[in-house]
């Protein structure tokens, strides 16, 4: 019997696994992309078709409009307000912009720590205040004798207007709830500028008795009263009365996304199985695209929704934190039938641990698909466009951002996101994709395009609670085992 010879260079008895995967076929995936988010606010958002790219809102005229917050400049701890953003103040809106120049020389920086009280109810106060920075708290006594919060005021924000030509008492006491800045003008200041100009106070006084007087005859809105006739009797002369409109209503056009896709041709020829190069090359532009898409809806300067909020629908937290209290505040602003809260996921979470902390865990409901927690049963929609401003660099420290309250259609007088379909090329509504040609080095080329706006039908569909911190956590003592 001949023994079977054996090669002694050879010590494996079997070939190898990396060698005999050269022969198999491995089953791929299509490319995946992290920055991909479900993008729920272009789903629950309520679509309109907009007919050559212009959507104009008509509303009844609005004969007081809400003044804006007053723009101050802050650099290196030192703040100041232009002449112009002077004039935004109601009772300010009459005088030269060469006396606002002055008035705006005048004005004084001051700080505040937390907790310092500026103005007392009861007391004489000669000041005009803007906020520069920080946060305070205007209280007024109740009838009880506790105090009652009126209102919590942000950067922008102003009080004692009124004292400026007015020798009266303060009827609210206000505090700092955060150390604060804030420009100052004394009376003597204001004096001393309108005294060169003696109509000035004149004015300033008639313009004030003239909007209380509107304010009679207008509703909580700006808007005029409809003249009516209820619970009368006998032969009483009905009142005549009609619906004005806004002679310059606000028209949106439509804003544009936009890019050109280049695939070389010898990709799509030779590597296109099992999986089509081009098809996959154009869905991951649109996720691209359509991310982008609902950014500006949230944060375009123009038509975003972080800068379409009126100043009365602009809300700021008590503490910092989102706390049920704050929520419950948007929801008494947008109370007429609202749809759903906007918040990145990291303020969902700070306001699932103030709710924890009060022992009043939110409801969670299934909307297409998927888990929402909801508050007083309106879904919180997650959404990572709500931008954290970081102060450490840190994607997960510490940082302050926005919730958004949303009443949303057409028939509710809400908010709407605008489109335009039938578009050439068109792979979705209002998304196009059109072949622009191949160039002389073979790369084929193709516009990519999504038209897209939104509109916010009357102000009282959208609040926004403003400079929510995400980092706060609480510390809870446990029982020792």
């Amino acid at each position: 019997m001949t023994p079977i010879a054996t090669n002694p260079i050879r010590k494996q008895q079997s070939l190898d696994a990396n060698v005999a995967r050269n022969l198999s076929v491995t089953t791929n995936t299509v490319p995946q992309m992290t920055g991909i988010a479900p993008r729920w606010l272009l789903h629950f958002l309520p679509w309109v078709q907009v007919q050559s790219g212009t959507y104009r809102v008509n509303r009844t005229k609005v004969v007081i409009k809400e003044s804006p917050k007053v723009r101050v400049n802050n650099s290196n701890g030192y703040s100041n307000v232009a002449p112009e953003d002077l004039l935004t103040i109601p009772i300010l809106s009459d005088i030269a912009i060469s006396e606002a120049a002055a008035l705006a020389k005048n004005f004084q920086t001051e700080s505040f720590g937390m907790g310092e009280t500026i103005v007392t109810e009861g007391q004489k106060d000669d000041k005009f205040y803007i906020v520069a920075q920080g946060k305070l708290e205007v209280l007024v006594r109740g009838e009880q004798g506790y105090p009652l919060r009126l209102a919590v005021l942000g950067a922008g924000d102003y009080f004692g207007e009124v004292d400026l030509y007015k020798d009266m008492p303060s009827d609210a006491t206000v505090r700092t709830l955060t150390p604060s800045r804030l420009l100052t003008l004394s009376k003597a200041c204001f004096d001393q500028v309108v005294s060169q100009s003696p109509q000035v106070l004149d004015n300033l006084r008639r313009a004030v008795e003239n909007r209380m007087r509107l304010k009679t005859l207008l509703n909580l809105y700006g808007e005029e009263k409809v003249a009516l006739a209820a619970d009368y009797q006998g032969e009483t002369e009905l009142p005549a009365s009609f619906v004005d409109y806004e002679s310059e209503p606000q028209e949106y056009e439509l804003s544009i996304v936009q890019t050109i896709l280049r695939v070389h041709t010898r990709v799509t020829d030779i590597y296109n199985e099992p999986i089509d190069q081009l098809r996959e090359q154009i869905r991951l532009t649109v996720e691209g695209m359509k991310e982008q898409q609902e950014w500006e809806i949230i944060n375009n300067s123009a038509f975003g929704l972080l800068n379409a909020a009126a100043p009365s629908m602009r809300v700021q937290p008590r503490y910092g934190a989102p706390t049920p209290d704050d929520l419950d505040e948007m929801l008494a602003r947008v109370w007429k039938k609202p749809a759903f809260f906007l918040a990145h996921p990291r303020a969902i979470a700070a306001f699932g641990r103030e709710c924890t902390r009060r022992g009043v865990p939110p409801a969670t409901i299934n909307l297409f698909g998927s888990p929402f927690v909801t508050w007083r049963g309106v879904p919180i929609v997650p959404c990572d466009k709500l931008e954290v401003q970081n102060r450490t660099g840190n994607p997960y420290g510490p940082g302050k951002t926005n919730i958004l309250l949303v009443r949303a259609g057409e028939k509710e007088q809400g908010v709407v996101g605008l489109h335009q379909m039938g578009i050439p090329g068109e792979q979705m509504p209002g998304l196009s994709v059109r072949f622009m040609g191949i160039n002389s080095q073979a790369l084929a080329s193709y516009l990519m395009t999504v038209y897209f706006s939104c509109a916010v039908l009357t102000d009282d569909a959208l609040a926004v609670l403003e400079n929510v911190e995400v980092g706060y956590y609480h510390d809870y003592q446990y029982p020792n085992a």
